[in-house]
């Protein structure tokens, strides 16, 4: 391997190169921005909008960043809402009782058309917002220059019912600043977080719980977090026989808040988180939660956080986290772990939604809901975490081999092994180092492996 070396922050955006894995092609990956190669991390629409913002309403950058993406993983959909009315990569909400979208339009004097559509004017609207509520915090200008101090104004912008989930989302971002990040904008314009560590000040949510709740009785693996009694029904009307999966559009804490919301009328059992497969549980299993409409008397729902348009949030701890679940369930209830009894909630009938979309990997999610390989515990081999979209795992340490499994975007893998095959180039780099993945049966790229050796430290050879 020659001239290629990437850092260790998390890599958490996606690639151009991702269709070269797929095809058959040489896969690799753009040099990691903080290495002095690679596009200037500090051009481009959304970094020059993320810098102007910050520097207009005195909020720091990397909070901006941290809290869009934790939101939205910078994605603005189109202008489209979120489940829970968000808009744009800031996620500006117009709710009943939380309406930081119209705030934002009142601070900056921008339209509402506008702010939900144009990235630029919504990321200056979020940074409105947060030094509005900074202001009534009564941050000054010496506490506005530390990150520390910004922890409560971050846990209010998330408009969370109660203060645990406020706590949840706040963490969310602050876990991002400790742990930098990269993310990939429309255009390939490279958003970077170097990691530092920042011990935030959490004020009055110190003494909240960092956990959501107790654990759950219908699934301990579970954390129970109530939904709000408006937004289901009690008991069934109907035997339960079958699972439906769905896609939040939206993030795990503020899915959690809107479940939490009476003006909702919405609802699932369980929501699975991106990062780390954490699962909560809403709705017991002997009720009613609303969410698939004609399917909800007889079917369990479970919510995975995401966006439908972007296979970045659907990671492996994701999937096999839910399988587990999905295995518990199938086996309490009696439900086929077939593609009859676990459905996607566009399956249902007399549904409009077209969740968990084309870029959930279905064959994958059977197969470790059959396969008995989805608890999340303990495996052979030292987990190292990837980045890009759509990268292929094949049979062989060879780009032309068969193709067994694909990730859907960054995640973390167990390597069992590596060994030398194929020599990768990409943009001026070469690796030919490949990684052996005992719960896929085929071997990656180490140029998809987020570590600055091309070969793993502490790997055996294969």
């Amino acid at each position: 391997m020659t001239g290629w070396k990437r850092g260790r922050a998390a890599l958490l955006g996606t690639v151009v190169a991702a269709s070269l894995a797929l095809t058959g092609q040489p896969a690799g990956a753009a040099p990691y921005p903080g290495d002095g190669a690679g596009p200037d991390t500090g051009a481009g629409v959304m970094n020059t909008a993320f810098s102007k913002a910050a520097a207009e309403y005195d909020v720091p950058r990397d909070l901006l960043i941290a809290v869009g993406y934790g939101e939205t993983h910078l994605d603005g959909h189109g202008g489209r809402p979120s489940q829970a009315n968000g808009y744009g990569v800031m996620h500006l909400v117009s709710q009943p009782e939380h309406k930081t979208l119209e705030r934002a339009a009142k601070l900056t004097g921008e339209s509402v058309a506008e702010l939900k559509k144009d990235t630029a004017t919504n990321i200056r609207g979020a940074a409105a917002v947060l030094r509005a509520v900074a202001d009534e915090q009564g941050l000054d200008a010496t506490d506005r220059d530390s990150l520390a101090e910004w922890y409560p104004v971050a846990a209010e912008y998330g408009a969370a019912t109660n203060d645990r989930t406020a706590r949840l989302y706040a963490d969310t971002a602050y876990d991002l600043l400790n742990k930098g990040l990269r993310a990939q904008a429309a255009g390939n314009e490279q958003i970077l977080l170097k990691a530092r560590k920042v011990t935030p000040d959490r004020g009055r949510y110190a003494s909240i719980a960092s956990d959501l709740g107790v654990l759950s009785d219908d699934y301990p693996a579970a954390l129970w977090v109530p939904a709000s009694t408006s937004n289901y029904q009690t008991g069934r009307t109907a035997a339960i026989n079958k699972v439906v999966v769905h896609v939040t559009q939206g993030s795990y804490a503020g899915t959690i808040s809107w479940f939490q919301n009476p003006s909702s009328k919405v609802s699932a059992h369980y929501v699975v988180r991106s990062s780390d497969g954490q699962v909560t549980q809403m709705v017991r299993d002997a009720n009613t939660a609303w969410h698939a409409r004609s399917g909800n008397p007889s079917s369990i729902g479970i919510e995975h956080e995401g966006f439908v348009a972007d296979p970045s949030w659907f990671t492996d701890s994701m999937y096999r986290s839910s399988a587990a679940l999905t295995r518990h369930l199938t086996a309490k209830y009696g439900i086929p772990r077939t593609r009859t009894g676990v459905v996607g909630h566009s399956e249902v009938p007399g549904n409009d939604h077209s969740d968990p979309g084309a870029n959930w990997n279905w064959t994958y999610y059977m197969s470790l809901v059959n396969g008995g390989t989805g608890d999340p515990g303990p495996g052979p081999g030292t987990s190292f975490p990837t980045w890009g979209t759509g990268v292929s795992i094949r049979q062989e340490a060879t780009t032309t081999s068969a193709q067994v499994a694909s990730l859907a975007g960054p995640t973390s893998v167990r390597v069992q092994c590596q060994k030398r095959g194929q020599l990768v180039n990409y943009q001026g780099y070469s690796n030919d180092a490949w990684s052996y993945l005992p719960d896929y049966g085929g071997y990656i790229s180490n140029i998809f492996i987020d570590v600055s050796d091309s070969w793993l430290p502490g790997v055996p050879t294969c």
